[in-house]
């Protein structure tokens, strides 16, 4: 039986986003029982702009992923930077993209667990994921949230994004701070348990 294909796909301004993806894919390589494959949406925001605000996006060495696209994978772990508590506008653009494989049921039944990145540890770590999970319902796509399966979402000796919806990471405001070597191991064990579900449900 071949492996399970997980798309990772993310949205990254100033590549914060990228970097937790990285994390994730290590945890969905080392569980040994997934395919992992890494993604861009589409930039919708005008080069100038993206200029004049020093945007890494779009990721040059990232492919974008076509909407009719999702259809190929088994599961998705998605990365969504936050805008006032919800996913960027470029995430929406996707998933409004969606409708002819919402009309066919083309993923009903596939897996999906969110990561996130915000400017402070209350910024929408949980929100942003929170007002992510209708687009999964909608299409009929199984959430798998990350849980306590990480002990350093009990580690209160600093500040630390996560959550038990997914891995985060805490930007700054002005985009300087960041992943931390805690928050790059929530990712590491979101994408290690997150394969694990995958698997599991691969061979039922």
């Amino acid at each position: 039986m071949s492996k399970p294909l997980v798309y990772v796909v993310i949205y990254s301004t100033w590549g914060h986003v990228l970097t937790l993806a990285h994390s994730i894919i290590k945890g969905l390589n080392e569980a040994g029982n997934v395919t992992a494959e890494l993604y861009q949406v589409a930039e919708t925001l005008p080069a100038t702009v993206l200029e004049k605000m020093y945007a890494k996006s779009p990721l040059p060495d990232v492919p974008v992923l076509e909407p009719k696209d999702l259809v190929n994978a088994d599961a998705f772990l998605f990365g969504i930077p936050t805008r006032y508590g919800s996913p960027a506008a470029q995430v929406k653009a996707f998933w409004d993209a969606t409708g002819a494989l919402w009309a066919s049921g083309a993923l009903v039944g596939k897996h999906a667990g969110v990561f996130t990145s915000t400017g402070s540890q209350h910024g929408g770590q949980e929100t942003t994921i929170f007002t992510f999970i209708p687009h999964l319902a909608h299409h009929g796509i199984l959430y798998v949230p990350l849980g306590y399966q990480c002990p350093i979402l009990n580690d209160n000796s600093e500040v630390i994004g996560g959550s038990p919806w997914g891995a985060g990471t805490i930007a700054g405001g002005d985009g300087s701070r960041q992943p931390s070597e805690k928050e790059l191991e929530i990712g590491v064990v979101q994408g290690r348990t997150f394969a694990s579900t995958v698997a599991r449900a691969h061979r039922a």
